[in-house]
Parts: C-alpha cells; sequence; structure tokens
C-alpha cells in the first residue's frame, strides 16, 4: 500500500505547466516501472478521478484535484484571517502581495492579491511554487527552519539559479537565513526575476512559529527608492496577521526595526 501511494505521487508530480500530458509509455520510462504496472496506476487514478484521459489515450491531471485544493485553500484558517490585512497591504501600496508556506524545500503561494493594472510575475499565482532559496518568502520560511533540515531539503532538489543573483551555495544561504533571523525579514533583489525586487515578513501561530510569510513584490527602481517604507508595510502586515492568530506581543519578534503609524521604519 505504501509503495503504491508513493507511486501515486511520482505520477501526480511529472505534470506541470510545461509537460501537461502523459502516456503510460511516457510514465513507464520517466520511473523506470513496467509498461503494465504504469497503465494499472493511471487507470485507476482515472477511476478516482486524480487523472482523465485525452482522444489521444493519454493522461492529464483529474478535476478532482481541482476540487480538493479548493477545499484546502479554504480550510487554511490563517489564509482566511489574512486576506483583509493583505488585501489593504495591496490597496495602499498598489503592489501585488503574496502569502507563501513552505512545503519541503519550495515555496508554496497559497494567497495572491495584485493590482490592476501590474507587472506581469511569473510563477506567481495560487498554487504556483518556487525553489525557497529563490525568494524573499522562501528564505523567511526557510529561517524558520533547523537548519540541518534545510541543507538535507536541498541535499535532494539542489539550488538551482533563477537569476545572477539567486543564492546558490549552501555556505551562503545559511548565512543569509542566520541574518534574516536577526533582523526579522527578508529581502530578494532580483533573486526570482530580473526587475523585481520582495520583501517578507513571518506569519506565527500562538506557539511564535512561522507558519506562514507575507511579502509586497515590487519593480525594482520603485523599490531601491523606498526599501524602507516596503519593509515597514509588510512587518506590520505580519503583525496583525499574527495576532489574528490570537499571538501576544508578536512586534517583539522583530527586534530590529520598529514601525509607527507612518510606516516608517526606525533601525
Amino acid at each position: 500500500m505504501v509503495l503504491t501511494v508513493e507511486k501515486v505521487s511520482q505520477i501526480l508530480n511529472l505534470f506541470s505547466a510545461e509537460n501537461p500530458e502523459w502516456g503510460v509509455s511516457d510514465v513507464s520510462r520517466a520511473l523506470g516501472i513496467s509498461k503494465s504496472a504504469a497503465s494499472e496506476l493511471m487507470s485507476t487514478m482515472e477511476a478516482s478521478k486524480l487523472l482523465r484521459r485525452t482522444s489521444r489515450r493519454r493522461y492529464r491531471l483529474g478535476w478532482r484535484l481541482l476540487g480538493l485544493s479548493q477545499t484546502l485553500l479554504e480550510t487554511t484558517e490563517f489564509r482566511t484571517e489574512a486576506r483583509e490585512v493583505l488585501r489593504n497591504l495591496m490597496e495602499t501600496w498598489k503592489e501585488t502581495v503574496h502569502l507563501a508556506v513552505l512545503d519541503g524545500a519550495q515555496a508554496v503561494w497559497v494567497e495572491k492579491l495584485q493590482p490592476t493594472p501590474t507587472i506581469k510575475i511569473p510563477a506567481s499565482g495560487v498554487g504556483a511554487r518556487l525553489p525557497a532559496h529563490s525568494t524573499a518568502g522562501g528564505r523567511m520560511l526557510l529561517a524558520g527552519c533547523e537548519w540541518e533540515n534545510v541543507a538535507e531539503a536541498f541535499a535532494h532538489q539542489g539550488m538551482p539559479p533563477l537569476t545572477q543573483n539567486t543564492i546558490t551555495a549552501p555556505d551562503e544561504l545559511k548565512t543569509e537565513l542566520e541574518r534574516i533571523r536577526h533582523r526579522g525579514y527578508a529581502v530578494d533583489d532580483e533573486a526570482a526575476c530580473v526587475g523585481l525586487c520582495c520583501v517578507a515578513a513571518p506569519v506565527r501561530d500562538e506557539n511564535g512559529e512561522v507558519i506562514a510569510a507575507v511579502s509586497l513584490s515590487v519593480p525594482a527602481f520603485r523599490f531601491q527608492e523606498g526599501s524602507d517604507e516596503y519593509t515597514a508595510a509588510v512587518l506590520e502586515a505580519a503583525v496583525q496577521m499574527s495576532q489574528n492568530s490570537k499571538r501576544p506581543n508578536v512586534l517583539g519578534k522583530f527586534d530590529k526595526f520598529a514601525v509607527n503609524t507612518r510606516g516608517q521604519v526606525y533601525p
């Protein structure tokens, strides 16, 4: 049973925006299993509506997954509580905001709000994933983990560069995560997308554990002019979200900065 579940997971992980359709022979080669085993698994997944068969007798992801993903999002309590804060942040600054969680070595976006018009941000919609080391939100989440667990996760995934500014060395990442823990926020200086900067802060539960990261994505030329103000806004939003999770005195976690009512930051 465990092996079957593992194989089903491996099959689902093959599907992507770049490769949305797979045949039995393709899956057999990709996973190193027999065609008969691949066919049986994929037929069972089709019956469960996890996959759907095309007219060419190939497979795509099934619509059942859409319903499951919606259920997951609607029952993620901190996401629901964070929506109003995210909306206020977006409307005040007229920039794109994200709420991310950590899944292994990847940052997963569970909420995104953007003004109109806005610049296009690759791979940033709800459900999108990016290597956590390449984004401010991802690094903020990694900073809440033990380094041994972070190192193990990246030993399997690797640290691919998305731009020339992406951190690709474990030692450099470790140093950066220590810096993030000390100052209470993370900055992505065009590390995930050329021309785009991002600042992120932690959302904590009642025990002080980092459960999500809120971030503000800003064109580089605007971020460089107002980085302190953007940082203050994100820190304040993170405080509000954490307080909504019934954590008292969250502001004390941000010992590097004080945030006043005008959104100004003082070291």
